[in-house]
């Protein structure tokens, strides 16, 4: 479990629009927007800087954060952001308020171990469906990642959901038993397969 939050501070925005926002990226800021918890959307400005750290730390839409909008302390979790399609630079971050008995639906990354004590080892290819699983889970307890155990696996085999132990009070969104990955045979090299 990631339990490790972070605190960015922001500052309270008026005006909104193109040119409002063109003119905060100019000054080393981005536009955002806290919304959600039945209360008013709050517009803000983040240090690009802070912002561009935390996303390409990893874990950044799982993560709830806390937010200081001039001295008011919001606890929220990324749900999207922009990037500009050429320059690659953060252009706008969608936050949602999160409490104590919040529940959210997150993707969550799948770790795969042990391959070498599966049929990997011995030239199976690990096949995989999911890199990510959907999860609802309570905001304050959001897994960093799911881990999938291959031991004993052989060609053939398949990992389901069922076979990975979820945290408490942590679902999947699908309710039946899906595919996360299988080991299969691997493909023969086009060249070898004519001769």
């Amino acid at each position: 479990m990631s339990n490790a939050t972070y605190e960015l501070k922001a500052e309270a925005r008026d005006r909104v629009g193109k040119g409002s926002s063109r003119e905060l990226r100019r000054n080393g800021l981005i536009p955002a927007v806290i919304y959600g918890d039945k209360q008013a959307p709050i517009s803000i400005a983040l240090s690009t800087n802070e912002v561009t750290k935390r996303i390409h730390a990893g874990g950044f839409m799982t993560t709830v954060a806390t937010i200081d909008v001039n001295g008011q302390k919001i606890s929220v979790l990324p749900k999207d952001y922009q990037l500009d399609p050429v320059r690659d630079f953060t252009m706008h971050v969608d936050f949602l308020r999160v409490s104590a008995d919040s529940r959210v639906t997150v993707e969550v990354p799948v770790h795969f171990i042990n391959e070498d004590k599966s049929a990997i080892k011995t030239g199976g290819v690990l096949n995989i469906v999911r890199h990510e699983v959907e999860l609802v889970c309570p905001a304050n307890d959001i897994p960093e990642f799911l881990t999938a155990d291959l031991t004993g696996l052989q060609l053939g085999d398949s990992i389901h959901i069922s076979n990975i132990k979820l945290p408490k009070g942590v679902e999947p969104t699908i309710d039946r038993d899906f595919t996360i990955a299988s080991i299969v045979a691997p493909v023969a090299a086009e060249g070898e397969a004519s001769e």
